[in-house]
Formats: C-alpha cells, sequence, structure tokens
C-alpha cells in the first residue's frame, strides 16, 4: 500500500517520513492552513530528498497559473487540487490529482473509473481536520484508484483492508502536534499500511 504524508513543513519530518517509508510527501500552499509552507522553504526540502520520493503540492481554490508557477519553481511533482470548478483541470499544466471531500456515497459512485482521485471526508474549511469517511459508502466500488484520506491512523488502517484502496494519505495522524510531525508514529502507520491488502 503506498503512503502519502501531508503537512511537511521541515527537513527532518521529511527525512524521518522518508525513512519510515512513505512514497510521496505532501506540502500544503493554503495559507490560513497550520501546516501551510511557503514555496521557497519547500523547496528548501524538496532539493534535499532521495530518488524516487514524490513531491505532492496541495492547492485549495488557487488560480492555474498560481499553482503552475509555484509548482516549477518549487520542483512539485504533482499538484493535489480542491476546487469546485469543473472546467478548472483545462488548463493546467502541471501533472494533478483531483481531490474529492465526498458528502454522500453519490460523489464516490460518480467518480470516472478511469482517473485516479483523493476521496476524503467534507468539512467546512479545508484539510486536516481528522473527520473520518464512511467506509461503507466504499461497498461495491473499484478502489484501485482512489487515494483515501480523513482521520487515519495507525490504529484504524486494518479497517480499509480489502478495500484495495490505491494509497493512503495522513496528516494529523501522525502529527505531535498541528505542522510537527512524530518518527513514531509514521513508522507505525506505514507498517500498519504494508499490511493492507
Amino acid at each position: 500500500m503506498r503512503v502519502k504524508i501531508c503537512g511537511i513543513t521541515n527537513i527532518q519530518d521529511a527525512l524521518d517520513a522518508i525513512e519510515a517509508g512513505a512514497d510521496a510527501l505532501g506540502f500544503v500552499f493554503y495559507e490560513p492552513s497550520p501546516r501551510y509552507i511557503d514555496p521557497k522553504s519547500a523547496l528548501e526540502i524538496i532539493q534535499q530528498l532521495p530518488p524516487f520520493v514524490q513531491a505532492v503540492g496541495l492547492f485549495v481554490n488557487e488560480p492555474q497559473p498560481k499553482v503552475d508557477t509555484i509548482c516549477r519553481y518549487a520542483k512539485i511533482d504533482m499538484a493535489q487540487i480542491i476546487t469546485e470548478d469543473q472546467n478548472y483541470f483545462k488548463n493546467l499544466q502541471t501533472k494533478y490529482i483531483e481531490v474529492i471531500r465526498a458528502q454522500s456515497k453519490k460523489d464516490i459512485e460518480n467518480l470516472d473509473p478511469k482517473k485516479y482521485y483523493l476521496v476524503d471526508a467534507f468539512v467546512e474549511g479545508f484539510g486536516g481536520q481528522g473527520k473520518r469517511i464512511a467506509l461503507d459508502w466504499f461497498e461495491g466500488i473499484d478502489c484501485s484508484k482512489i487515494i483515501i484520506a480523513g482521520g487515519l491512523t495507525a490504529q484504524n488502517l486494518k479497517e480499509l483492508d480489502g478495500y484495495g484502496f490505491f494509497a493512503v494519505d495522513v496528516s494529523s495522524g501522525v502529527e505531535a502536534s498541528k505542522g510537527k510531525k512524530d518518527k513514531n508514529k509514521m513508522i507505525q502507520f506505514v507498517k500498519e499500511a504494508n499490511a493492507l491488502t
């Protein structure tokens, strides 16, 4: 099971996440977030990452040119986009994954089976609130192109077993405090994720 650890704000957390076995690191470019990082600081971290670790930038309702500019500057591999505008992606030049903030099973049933999505629980406001999505919404759904996020911890990952999700995305579930990761929690999380099918 692939693992993305989101909300990286410093080099030590980035290196600890990689040592724990994370496949991707997430950098939050949404200024109201307590996990926000400016592009220059993100670049300084990303330049020190080893090969084959993907850097993902999280954006919320940002204009496409700004997303493309930040991703080019900070050497971001992929943009993770939250937007209400379905025409948004037509002009985006950066490789991206769309975030679905699911409010019901219908939001998941309507997904294009050819595309990858990150599915999170809907909350007022954006990101890192630790709210879990109802797993029964995924019953009968092909989850092989879905990255699941929201309220995941090493203690509850076993509940995902058998759904066949492409990957898991965690932020608050491996933190010591907002914006600061806990190395042991990351190690435990990746270990539990790797046991999933």
